[in-house]
């Protein structure tokens, strides 16, 4: 007879869930809540590899084995199939980026009382973690969080309120301050020695009007398959290299043999150069103006066989008749998902398509539009970018029989 109370599954939000509805924090499957309350571990409960956890934002879920970890990204994909009503069949367990993989990461900086605390919010809450160890981001990012909080340290301003993003591109480290204004000559100066001796690839600060670049000895570029292709500030790139191998890869497999792909919310061409790669002939839209720009430019100076078209696939979906001209599609939309561009799709006569999406739920919305109109769903892998966090993505492929 299964105890009562045994935990079976984490739940979405990262809460241990017994058999008959029971939840219980930082519980993991194999753990049991016992009479009293108390938690006995299980064979998947782990130590936590950071200081800062259960605490920190950052992570909900460091108290999983790399087993449990996997299957609760799996079964987080497979059940948002399962809640629209069609089977995602058997899902390959999950792919998980390493420790020290993000090469993006959004930080906060305030002052608190004489000092400045710098890193993720607190779970819940809006209060920082002063982050003195991390075991997410790439270790060039986090290098630079004690620098930071001595250059806020020394502005000795307590009304000090930051926003840091740190991005890992070609060139080194590329960092954002949003409300970090540098007033007078021995700010700026500070400022641009902060840069010089941090080796920054860039830096920009943004006070209300948009980012300003204050710092960037050569031009910033990010690498896909070969071609370098400028990023502009807060411009999207995939978390980790290892979750865009992962991606991409899946893409490339699934897609293999097509001629002539459509990428559709293309940004800066990540999945777009990697199928140029193969040989294909590539359609790459995108509705931000800037990441279309960067992408457009680096196709034409590297001979790249990638055609790329500014718009808005919200208000402007490609139609069927559009769509028919290629063998296959790529879409990789926001969280919210791309109800108006599969409504198309599935009118078309598009032979294979692959849709990429970081929001289960989304997605599995308008996978079930595309099965509703003909296709049939024949890969499925979840993807873990984010370790130890709630949040999961996932590559799907589709077949019109």
């Amino acid at each position: 007879m299964t105890h009562s109370g045994l935990i079976v599954r984490v739940a979405a939000k990262g809460d241990g869930a017994t058999a008959d509805g029971r939840y219980m924090a930082l519980a993991a499957p194999g753990d049991t809540i016992e009479a009293d309350g108390s938690l006995t571990f299980g064979p998947d409960h782990a130590d936590p590899v950071c200081r800062h956890f259960p605490v920190c934002g950052s992570c909900q879920l460091q108290h999983l084995s790399d087993r449990a970890l996997q299957a609760y990204v799996t079964e987080r994909v497979a059940g948002a199939a399962l809640g629209q009503g069609f089977d995602p069949g058997e899902v390959p367990l999950a792919h998980i980026s390493p420790p020290g993989a993000r090469r993006r990461v959004s930080l906060h900086a305030q002052a608190v009382g004489m000092r400045v605390v710098i890193g993720f919010r607190e779970q819940g809450s809006h209060k920082i973690i002063d982050l003195r160890q991390c075991e997410v981001m790439a270790p060039a990012l986090f290098a630079l969080v004690a620098p930071l909080r001595d250059l806020f340290s020394a502005r000795a301003d307590r009304k000090l309120s930051v926003e840091v993003d740190m991005t890992l591109v070609d060139q080194g480290v590329a960092l954002s301050l949003t409300g970090y204004e540098a007033k007078g000559l021995a700010a700026t100066e500070a400022l641009l020695d902060f840069a010089r001796d941090n080796a920054l690839a860039r830096l920009t600060l943004d006070n209300g009007l948009g980012p300003e670049t204050t710092w960037e000895p050569e031009p910033v570029t990010i690498t896909f398959h070969g071609t370098p292709v400028g990023l502009p500030p807060g411009a999207f790139l995939q978390a980790t290299v290892d979750g865009e191998a992962a991606l991409t890869g899946l893409a490339r497999e699934w897609l293999a043999g097509a001629k002539a792909v459509a990428d559709l919310f293309s940004g800066l061409g990540t999945f777009a150069f990697a199928f140029a790669e193969t040989g294909a002939k590539v359609l790459a839209v995108e509705g931000a103006r800037d990441a279309h720009l960067a992408c457009q430019s680096a196709a034409r100076m590297r001979g790249r066989a990638v055609h790329c078209l500014h718009r808005d696939l919200f208000r402007n979906p490609l139609r069927p008749e559009e769509l028919d001209r290629f063998g296959a599609v790529l879409l990789d939309p926001p969280r919210a998902g791309a109800r108006e561009q599969i409504e198309q799709i599935a009118a078309s006569k598009v032979g294979r398509v692959v849709y990429v999406s970081c929001n289960p739920a989304s997605w599995a919305r308008d996978a079930a539009h595309l099965i509703a109109g003909g296709y049939r769903l024949a890969g499925l892998r979840a993807i873990g970018q984010f370790r130890w966090s709630t949040h999961v993505e996932l590559a799907s492929f589709f077949v019109r029989d």
